[in-house]
């Protein structure tokens, strides 16, 4: 990230911590939408995340009157309860009484016939701002299905937590996985209602096909408004200490390195029971959202970033592959340190490559400077909101 923009970024902090209680999300402007949704049948893509205040959508939607025939959920479920990665099956709400159809199970991408049962959908999820979260690819399969079926998509757009900055290596395509779709850098500076509308624009989805889409959009927000979210977004990040510092450590998942998962501080800390050097350890344990984590019950050795650096360090510095790059070194079984889900993460093959030659982050790093230059380019038109 370049350092300068960075230094301006740390300047605007304190105005921007201050826009965070005037911020109106897609969701909260009822009037904007609820009208299209009246005297239809209307299904909602959505989980735990999809509040108005402290209600749920859903149950928003239906004291309204709205007829809502379906629920479609996310990885980690409609209530936001199941593991990473965790197959969720379709059940019915015990809540509401609604089917939930689940996009994280059989299906990634909701069945035609599924869809065909709605007169429009309603998408409302809250993202972190990663390319390889997968809530951005559950967006793109119900826009295909939306765009063969003819079906109106309204998107409730959300902030982005890590919108601040754009930073990391373009997708290379040979890696096109559930956790990299498109060819954006890995933090990509846009709301799930921008990326969809770049998505339409671009002609990425399947045949070049196009969604009707309809965003709509956050109110009092920049891409500088540094937004607290009121939920996890998902298990596993459970605070805003570990969203900022997921663009960073999320690469251990292609490693043996654990990122804290099984412990009260995931992605806020690293380690493996090889890594003796450290005077930090954690022992990772069978917890919810965590049923069993990598390096389960065993003692790790490693590194503690719940208090420093301070979080505008963190944010400034965008993405670090400092952590990496030490693990590496300090593990002595190099020739396994990576698997093939490092470069799904990182999307591309030279970030590997030049670790395993011994580079240092920043000789890495400049190697997606031109790329990022390239994508703001192309991003321009798409962005709703200030930068």
């Amino acid at each position: 990230m370049n350092r300068i923009l960075a230094f301006f970024i740390g300047l605007l902090f304190p105005l921007a911590a201050s826009c965070q209680d005037s911020v109106v999300t897609g969701a909260q402007r009822m009037g904007e939408y609820l009208p299209l949704l009246q005297g239809k049948k209307v299904g909602v893509l959505t989980n735990h995340t999809g509040l108005i205040g402290s209600t749920h959508l859903v149950d928003t939607l239906l004291s309204e009157g709205v007829h809502i025939t379906a629920v479609f959920a996310p990885e980690h479920g409609f209530r936001g309860h199941a593991d990473a990665g965790e197959k969720v099956a379709g059940y019915r709400d015990p809540e509401t009484g609604l089917p939930v159809i689940s996009l994280y199970g059989a299906d990634r991408k909701p069945r035609r016939e599924d869809i065909a049962s709605v007169d429009i959908m309603l998408f409302d999820l809250q993202d972190v701002g990663l390319r390889y979260y997968t809530y951005l690819s559950t967006l793109h399969y119900l826009m295909e299905t939306c765009a063969e079926t003819g079906t109106p998509l309204i998107v409730l757009d959300r902030p982005n937590p890590n919108g601040f900055y754009v930073d990391g290596p373009l997708l290379d395509p040979k890696f096109r996985s559930f956790v990299g779709m498109h060819r954006i850098p890995v933090v990509h500076g846009m709301t799930l209602g921008e990326l969809a509308g770049m998505i339409n624009g671009e002609g990425w989805l399947a045949g070049g096909i196009k969604c009707p889409l309809t965003v709509v959009r956050c109110r009092h927000y920049t891409h500088q408004t540094r937004y607290e979210l009121p939920v996890r977004p998902s298990p596993n990040l459970p605070n805003m200490r570990a969203v900022y510092l997921y663009p960073s450590l999320c690469y251990f998942e292609g490693t043996p390195v654990s990122v804290g998962r099984g412990t009260d501080f995931p992605f806020q800390v690293f380690g493996h029971p090889m890594l003796k050097g450290q005077t930090f350890s954690f022992t990772p344990r069978s917890l919810s959202g965590a049923k069993n984590p990598p390096l389960k019950d065993k003692v790790c050795f490693g590194v503690d970033l719940r208090h420093a650096p301070c979080d505008e360090k963190i944010i400034q510095e965008g993405i670090n592959l400092k952590y990496v790059i030490e693990a590496y070194r300090q593990m002595p079984d190099k020739e396994h340190f990576f698997n093939p889900m490092f470069e799904k993460l990182i999307g591309v093959s030279y970030v590997r490559e030049m670790i395993e030659a011994g580079k240092n982050a920043a000789e890495i790093e400049a190697m997606w400077s031109e790329g990022i230059v390239r994508f703001k380019k192309q991003r321009k038109p798409y962005l709703l909101y200030d930068e």
